[in-house]
């Protein structure tokens, strides 16, 4: 297990890049297996969760190889999956897991999904629901937790699915199974929730539709078997990364930096928002498009933030970044109120409960209700005491979310079980301490 102390620095000042995008890094290599053809993807994520969805689609067969300056994958269509007793790890990535279940789901195909210790107390019930309408078989399909075993079928039944919460891992896994099909493949959410499978299925010649319903509820309908296209695919830098070192230079005295080449597809830019109404001097430069995705440099500086309340309707575009949102709202005059938030509940782990109490023990007052927790923000002349030890709870965001913490508390703050951030912000602490922050290993 591993430890890092942060420590209170005077500024933080530069230009950095963050890693690619993983949300679109797990999509590029799982649509790369099902294109007829030769890809290369171009600046993949290579963490734990990314790895874990390329480990487990090279056991399903797919030739997937990294060059110098990409991975190439020879994709095996849709639909031609086969065969039986594959076991599955997915080591600490839900997505890798929901989404390969999609997959599995509309090929011949049996496997067993594993995890670690956190995945394997994740629920599954939200994706089990729908492939079992499908045709999929689950050997025990009341558990809701890994391992689980699933039995998918070659041609699966069209599926119209109203989901009960907007999440992009739902969607995505019932539209994955919905390429194996003859017929329209429907989720309906109650607002919609990242859209990045709908953009690269687009981008690679699928069939897909999103229209808003009367009861402002949204439909995504997708034409099966499509002959998706062996286009090469460039990823950005992940929004959700960003907001670390974002937060941490507007939270830190006489500090700015600019972060380069971030995806700022409108349904990931819920936090940024957020900021903005808060009070932070947020600015986004050099504006392009890139294989169907909106890429910006991202800038910010230190800025006297106030509480809000955060809009409900925003929640599923800012779902990741909730833990170091709490860090700044611990910077703001005033309250900052998050709603309909339970979703949280359900990550690596409860994090609403381990925002609060962290938080409560660095000299922070908050409130943690079901779906609801609130920030208390300190008054411009009490800073906040810190010195004190944070465990993770094996979650990345709530490690990374206390190290910037730490780079403005009267004491240093040292975070229990950080190997974790390399789940999906491999280099994070030499990112960090490249624009001066004070972060270090430390001894258990």
């Amino acid at each position: 297990m591993y430890s890092i102390s942060s420590e209170k620095t005077s500024r933080l000042h530069g230009e950095i890049t963050v890693p690619a995008d993983k949300s679109i890094s797990h999509r590029s290599l799982i649509l790369g297996s099902l294109v007829s053809g030769r890809i290369e993807i171009f600046n993949l994520l290579e963490s734990e969760d990314v790895m874990a969805t390329a480990n487990a689609l090279k056991t399903l067969g797919v030739s997937i190889n990294k060059k110098k300056n990409s991975w190439e994958i020879y994709g095996q269509g849709i639909g031609n999956f086969y065969g039986n007793s594959h076991t599955l790890d997915m080591g600490n990535s839900g997505t890798a897991a929901r989404l390969l279940m999609g997959i599995i789901a509309g090929s011949d195909v049996e496997a067993t999904f594993t995890g670690d210790q956190s995945l394997s107390k994740r629920p599954m019930r939200r994706v089990i629901l729908p492939l079992l309408k499908t045709g999929a078989i689950f050997r025990e399909p009341e558990k809701s937790t890994l391992p689980l075993t699933l039995r998918g079928t070659k041609i699966p039944l069209p599926l119209t699915y109203t989901s009960p919460v907007p999440s992009a891992q739902i969607k995505s896994c019932i539209l994955l199974c919905g390429l194996s099909s003859l017929g329209k493949t429907t989720v309906i959410e109650p607002s919609l929730s990242r859209d990045h499978t709908e953009r690269m299925l687009k981008f690679l010649g699928a069939k897909i539709e999103t229209t808003q319903l009367k009861d402002m509820s949204w439909k995504i309908s997708l034409e099966g078997l499509p002959d998706l296209k062996p286009l090469d695919i460039a990823i950005p830098s992940d929004p959700s990364s960003a907001a670390f070192p974002i937060v941490a230079a507007i939270i830190t005295p006489n500090s700015q930096i600019k972060v380069k080449n971030i995806c700022v597809n409108k349904l990931r830019m819920g936090l940024f928002k957020t900021l903005i109404e808060m009070g932070a001097h947020i600015e986004l430069t050099n504006e392009r498009e890139i294989g169907g995705e909106l890429i910006a440099d991202i800038s910010s500086r230190s800025s006297d933030l106030k509480g809000i309340k955060v809009p409900k309707s925003r929640v599923p575009s800012m779902i990741d970044e909730f833990p170091i949102l709490s860090i700044a709202a611990a910077h703001a005059e005033g309250n900052t109120i998050m709603e309909g938030v339970e979703e949280l509940r359900y990550k690596e782990t409860d994090r609403i409960k381990a925002m609060c109490e962290g938080l409560q023990k660095a000299g922070v007052e908050t409130i943690d209700e079901k779906d609801k927790m609130v920030v208390k923000g300190k008054s411009k002349s009490n800073y906040i005491k810190g010195g004190v030890e944070i465990h993770s709870k094996l979650d990345h965001r709530i490690a990374m979310s206390f190290l910037c913490l730490g780079l403005t508390t009267k004491k240093p703050i040292v975070v229990r079980d950080t190997e974790t951030i390399n789940s999906s912000f491999p280099g994070f602490m030499n990112i960090m301490n490249k624009i001066g922050a004070k972060l270090q290993n430390v001894n258990n």
